[in-house]
């Protein structure tokens, strides 16, 4: 009994590759090559190899592997924050695009964390290259990163060094958003947002002020706020409390305008016709607010997705050349700015 229990435990535990080599009779060589189609394997032997592989349900560890090959199977993402629909939507999308070739993730947040930086450099160590998210580390980081030769893409951030980027169109739809608001006769346009705080908002700002200065009108200064709803009911209190307060309001994204909403519904202002609100994202919620809401979508998986595949060619290819892509946005039209939705 005693003896039975033994093999029932060495059967629990996982087998080592010295076992595999010895139940098939050969070297843990000819195991590891077999197991990676790697040089000349006789089918008998691959067949004996395979047959050990099952019978003691051998599961290669994967670090060693890694540790072999020189490389991790994994990469790294780097975020200002995992709250909310528009980063959730960006890691999903690059997850996805990550496990289809076969690598894990590695998420780290750096809102409200100290020594950022040297956080970011320890995730290089422990992965095959970094996509850094919004202004999560200084351009320093960045400049080390470079030497050190990791790959890495940039991601809603200003191209710098020699990393590739991906980033979502802005400005000309901030324009657009703006100019549709001014056409429909909206005297005094808000924006809600921190053009300093993201290079995104710094974008979108800078559109709202070319759509102003087209008709010859000043640009109003902004109302600066976080990204929350709750940043948006804040600040929206406070604007909406002025004398001149706007009739219209662009915000920096689809959070910060439903806390608008919430703030005007307090105040007893209808949307749209005491005060229009505009978002950005069109997250999922956005079409289900009363009123739907006006807003710019963003290729939020998308961003994800492409972030993920440039990151795995500069990996795979050993690239140099940096790569740009700068993916499209859309305005969508609903009623909280007035109109009829179109879509």
């Amino acid at each position: 009994m005693k003896a039975l229990t033994s093999r029932s435990a060495r059967r629990r535990r996982d087998a080592t590759i010295y076992e595999v080599a010895r139940h098939a009779g050969v070297s843990i060589a000819t195991v590891s090559r077999a197991q990676r189609n790697a040089g000349v394997v006789a089918p008998a032997t691959r067949a004996r190899v395979d047959q050990a592989v099952a019978e003691l349900n051998y599961r290669p560890n994967r670090l060693g592997r890694s540790l072999a090959r020189g490389h991790h199977d994994a990469t790294g993402i780097v975020f200002p924050d995992l709250s909310g629909p528009y980063y959730s939507s960006v890691i999903l999308g690059f997850e996805d695009a990550s496990a289809a070739e076969g690598q894990s993730v590695l998420i780290l947040a750096t809102h409200g964390r100290r020594g950022s930086g040297d956080l970011v450099l320890d995730l290089a160590d422990r992965t095959d290259g970094l996509v850094l998210f919004g202004q999560t580390v200084g351009d320093d980081i960045v400049e080390e990163l470079d030497r050190r030769r990791v790959p890495l893409v940039l991601l809603a951030r200003p191209t710098h060094g020699e990393a590739d980027s991906v980033g979502a169109e802005n400005r000309a739809s901030a324009r657009a958003l703006t100019f549709h608001l001014l056409e429909h006769g909206y005297r005094q346009i808000g924006f809600i947002g921190d053009p300093d705080g993201s290079p995104d908002v710094g974008e979108r700002w800078l559109g709202y002020g070319d759509a102003h200065r087209a008709v010859g009108r000043e640009t109003p200064g902004p109302v600066v706020s976080g990204f929350r709803t709750a940043d948006g009911a804040r600040a929206a209190t406070a604007l909406l409390s002025q004398a001149d307060r706007p009739d219209a309001v662009v915000c920096a994204n689809d959070e910060i305008a439903m806390g608008v909403l919430e703030a005007a519904r307090a105040a007893r202002l209808s949307i749209p016709d005491d005060l229009a609100v505009t978002g950005w994202d069109d997250i999922p919620a956005a079409r289900h607010l009363a009123p739907p809401l006006t807003t710019v979508r963003q290729p939020m998986l998308d961003l994800g997705r492409r972030a993920a595949e440039l990151l795995r060619d500069r990996i795979s290819t050993h690239r140099i050349e940096p790569r740009h892509e700068l993916l499209p946005t859309e305005l969508v039209i609903r009623s909280s700015c007035g109109c009829t939705p179109s879509t």
